[in-house]
Formats: structure tokens, sequence, C-alpha cells
């Protein structure tokens, strides 16, 4: 069966994002489309799990997560768990927050761990006041079947 691909303007449309996000994304290596060399130029075209990767992005920047934090996530995504994005089926992960020492100004250091949810864990974490993000594959999934149609 043949692979299905979108230009960026469909992409854009699709996963809820600008054009000029999607190219900012590409420049900095968040998103990796197929380009293909024509004769006139460079056409760039976009995977279905590229549509993932760039409906998860615009989510996670929509609800506030900083461009660093959205893309670190992702990266750790595609690391830890591949074939998420060529699967079809989603997985329900969070964000929660690991305090670490205390920079020079006594200012508490925050990094943000992905892992599987846990209803119990996400529980505790904000009994003790920690945030919790939800990394709802499965609802991206989704929204995204939803706008292709299936």
């Amino acid at each position: 069966m043949q692979e299905t691909f979108f230009t960026s303007k469909e992409a854009a449309e699709i996963a809820g994002c600008t054009l000029r996000q999607l190219q900012y994304w590409r420049e900095r290596g968040v998103i990796v489309p197929v380009i293909s060399d024509t004769g006139t130029g460079r056409s760039i075209y976009y995977s279905k799990s590229n549509l993932l990767e760039l409906a998860a992005m615009s989510y996670w920047l929509s609800v506030g997560l900083s461009f660093d934090i959205a893309s670190t996530t992702l990266k750790k995504l595609k690391d830890q768990e591949p074939e998420l994005f060529t699967s079809g089926k989603g997985k329900r992960f969070m964000l929660l927050s690991q305090a670490q020492e205390r920079s020079p100004l006594g200012v508490p250091k925050v990094s943000l761990e992905l892992v599987e949810f846990d209803k119990k864990k996400a529980i505790a974490s904000l009994e003790q006041g920690q945030p919790v993000i939800p990394v709802w594959l499965d609802i991206i999934y989704q929204q995204l079947a939803e706008k292709l149609g299936k």
C-alpha cells in the first residue's frame, strides 16, 4: 500500500499550526519531513507520522508549554517509543516535575520527567503541589483521524 503524503499547506491545516511554525520546526530539526528534489527545486511533504508530531507540538504549545519543553518531549517520545508515531495507536504519558539542586541564586532548578500515565502517581504529584502535564497521544491520534476522515 502506498503511503499518503501532505504538502506543507495541507499539513498545517490538518495539524492546526501555521506555515511559519512548520518552517521553524523543520529548520530546528524538531520535525523532519520528506524533502524531494524536483527539476524546479525542492518539494516538501509530510507523512502521516509527521502529522502526529505536528499535531502534538501544536497542542502542547496551545496549552502553554514552551517550545523547548514541547520539542524535548517530542524527541524523548520518538527515542523511547518510536512505534507510537507509525502504529496508529496512541498511548498516554505525563510530564512530572522533578526538583533538582538550587541555582547560585537559590532558585530550585526543575526538570520534567516523561513517564507513562499513572493515575496514582499523578494524584500524588498534585497533592504535593507539583504540576502534572498530560501527554495523551491517543486523544491527538483520535482528533487527527477525525480530520483525515477515517
